[in-house]
Order: C-alpha cells, then structure tokens, then sequence
C-alpha cells in the first residue's frame, strides 16, 4: 500500500468519477472501452481547473495522438472510483498526460488501471498543428511545478 499512496502523492488532480450501469458487461466489470472515457472525463475537468480561463475549443484545442492503458484490477458498478491526472511532459506542440484510476476498498487504495496519453494542439480551423500557447503551458507548469 505503501507504494500506491507514494504513486498517488506525484498527482494533484482528482475527479471522481461516476460509474453508469451501462459501463458494465455481462460480467459485471466495467468494459475495458470506458477506461478511456474516463480518462477523457478526468482530463476535461484537469483543464477547467488548471486552465482558469475558457478554452475556445473551435480554435485552438488538442487532439489525442496516442493512449496506452494497463489493466490491474477490475472495476465493479459499486466501486468508488477516482481518476488522478497530471501533465507529465511538456513539448513543443504536444505533451504527455497521466492517470490513474483508483478504487477504495475497505478503506485502502487500490489501482485498477493506468494510461498514458499524449495530445497534440491543433488549430480547427486551418487543421493544422500549433505550438502550445503560452498562458497554457504557465498554468501547467505552475500547478505541475514542472
């Protein structure tokens, strides 16, 4: 336990997350597929707290280039689960996002799964990559202390 709670220590962000009966299959896990809607949920949330002004999102925004999940336990349509995120690495146009999803469990942490995911800016309207604007990457690297 020790090491899930020093894991835990290296993320500022949480969201909790509400798990839906349709999250679940037929054996009563939540379908692998809804870790990244998760992670999608966390993330926006990540912004809106780290990000203190709106994001125009029909000018310049992000696209996921890549997400990689590992599985470690399942999660149940009762679990109490909360999504850890943090910006882990910044470019020049792109950088990493982490998370964890974690359940509690008589009183314990338990990691159920974690991503990584990296994001690209882009503008929507010339589709067209763009570097980082400034005030974003100050806030990050103010919350992140990176």
């Amino acid at each position: 336990m020790e090491d899930i709670l020093s894991l835990l220590s290296t993320f500022k962000h949480q969201t909790k997350i509400q798990i839906r009966f349709k999250d679940v299959d037929k054996i009563g896990h939540v379908n692998n597929a809804n870790h990244l809607t998760y992670f999608e949920i966390a993330r926006v949330e990540y912004f809106n707290d780290v990000f203190r002004s709106k994001i125009n999102w029909q000018e310049i925004s992000m696209i996921l280039a890549k997400s990689e999940i590992t599985y470690k336990l399942p999660i149940l349509l009762e679990d109490k689960l909360v999504c850890y995120t943090k910006i882990s690495k910044l470019g020049n146009k792109s950088f990493d996002t982490e998370y964890l999803l974690v359940k509690t469990t008589n009183g314990k942490p338990e990691l159920c799964a974690f991503g990584k995911a990296i994001l690209v800016c882009m503008n929507y309207k010339t589709h067209q990559t763009v570097v980082i604007p400034q005030e974003w990457k100050s806030q990050i690297i103010m919350f992140e202390n990176l």
